[in-house]
């Protein structure tokens, strides 16, 4: 299975710092001898559940070791991992959340990405999915499971009466974020500054009353401004 993702930027030197949350110890055993078996991403810390994960940040922020990406799950005991995701993009708003999902958990996933989740990646994807989606949600950029966005565009209500406020240019950024592009990126095809770039998203997702790329790109996909994950090589064949 293909999986949308974009080349990587550059990022700040040293390993990525990973927080795995999870209800099922071995899910968390499996994630965690995988990411100690890469040399530049680093297992911080662990957690059972979402009130064990926002305890265990509290003191990691304490000590200034706040992870850079958090893998988290959705259904859990005590505090599910919506309601944590809420929690750690209110206070640790430089901590990127990964949603960790089964193919049946779709409502749940959306709810997560209105809560400001970065991406997802199915539970039972190759080892090298969970690293893109790493090192995509590092990179500030959009990691998509085909299968979920498939059925996520689905449920989307109809975005007529938002494309249709957008300028000609406005739309083109769009299409841009969905594909996966930087800040910096953008810039470049555009021929503008980085920081016009960066004010040009955040104006765009304030438009339209999105909280991530990510949802953007899921509007552009459902909306045919790029094409859906894992349909690329299809239109070629």
């Amino acid at each position: 299975m293909s999986t949308h993702r974009v080349r990587m930027g550059e990022r700040r030197q040293g390993p990525i710092q990973v927080m795995v949350v999870d209800d099922h110890a071995v899910v968390r055993q499996g994630l965690s001898t995988y990411l100690e078996g890469i040399s530049d991403l680093h297992l911080i810390d662990q957690a059972g559940d979402g009130r064990e994960a926002l305890d265990r940040l509290g003191v990691l922020s304490a000590h200034g070791q706040l992870p850079d990406v958090v893998l988290m799950d959705l259904k859990m005991p005590r505090v599910d991992g919506v309601t944590a995701t809420v929690e750690i993009v209110a206070h640790y708003p430089a901590v990127k959340v990964v949603v960790l999902t089964s193919f049946g958990e779709v409502p749940r996933v959306q709810a997560a990405l209105e809560a400001g989740a970065v991406g997802y990646v199915l539970k039972d994807a190759a080892p090298e999915e969970i690293d893109a989606a790493v090192r995509t949600a590092m990179a500030g950029q959009v990691h998509l499971d085909p299968v979920v966005t498939r059925r996520l565009t689905q449920r989307m209500v109809s975005a007529d009466d938002q494309l249709a406020m957008l300028t000609k240019r406005e739309k083109d950024i769009l299409a841009l974020v969905a594909a996966g592009l930087s800040n910096q990126e953008i810039a470049e095809h555009l021929m503008i500054s980085e920081r016009t770039a960066r004010t040009h998203v955040s104006n765009l997702l304030g438009k339209l009353h999105l909280r991530s790329r990510t949802q953007a790109a899921l509007l552009a996909i459902r909306e045919g401004l790029v094409p859906a994950p894992g349909t690329e090589d299809a239109d070629t064949s």
